[in-house]
């Protein structure tokens, strides 16, 4: 199982928003590509980004900042996975010819799912959906809008199109470290055949390790933002973990 340290772009810089509002953000680090440094020193092997101006102006905004960390990633062999505000296809073959190895896309998974299909075609492997929730049901618009579409029903329209994995992000939960959703994403996990990974409230080391049973029925990775940034996990010891459970 794959721990994702997460960095989330708003005006160049590295934040984390409190249950999706971009108007309750905290800056972290001035310098995204210094905090990607940190990460790769502790020995990650996956990084977490998303555009969150981006994912609301429905193009990207941070692509400096994003090229500025791929610019650390590349020289470490560490992957990168980037989602907010990719909505066309040549967004998509943009971002993974620039050295992105996994773009996500969320709104257009709603809006636009031929793009999903076609690009899961063209670019195998390569493509993932994410899936905010908030009370079950789907947010879009960088979690401006809420859709009357199931959680579950979304993941399964994607069921034999080549997703490389489902992330999934309970809203209510991201940013409030009270703790994931272990019960929604294990569910959804069980519910379909694409790999999940969880994200959204992760707090604590065992916020983490709750997943670990289930790492072989479908849980894929966990993402972690705010509860990495102010210690509450301490990146090194969590992989170190992971890695010595696997």
């Amino acid at each position: 199982m794959i721990l994702f340290p997460a960095i989330d772009l708003k005006d160049g810089a590295c934040v984390r928003l409190l249950r999706g509002d971009m108007d309750a953000a905290t800056v972290f680090n001035d310098s995204p590509a210094n905090q990607a440094l940190a990460f790769v020193e502790a020995g990650t092997d996956w990084l977490h980004m998303v555009d969150l101006n981006g994912a609301f102006d429905g193009e990207s905004v941070n692509g400096d900042a994003v090229r500025a960390i791929l610019d650390v990633t590349r020289a470490a062999n560490v992957r990168v996975q980037l989602g907010g505000g990719i909505r066309t296809r040549d967004q998509v073959a943009a971002w993974l010819a620039d050295g992105i190895d996994r773009v996500i896309l969320g709104t257009a998974a709603v809006k636009d799912p031929e793009l999903v299909i076609a690009s899961c075609r063209e670019f195998p492997g390569r493509v993932a959906v994410g899936i905010d929730a908030r009370g079950g049901r789907v947010a879009v618009e960088g979690w401006a809008e809420t859709s009357d579409l199931a959680v579950e029903e979304l993941a399964k329209r994607f069921a034999d199109v080549g997703v490389a994995a489902i992330i999934y992000t309970d809203i209510d939960r991201d940013g409030a470290m009270e703790g994931p959703n272990v019960d929604a994403t294990v569910a959804l996990a069980a519910a379909i055949d694409i790999p999940v990974i969880a994200s959204g409230g992760v707090s604590s080391i065992a916020d983490v390790e709750v997943f670990l049973p289930y790492a072989d029925r479908g849980i894929a990775g966990v993402i972690s933002g705010r509860a990495i940034y102010d210690g509450r996990i301490d990146l090194a010891d969590a992989l170190m973990r992971l890695r010595d459970a696997a």
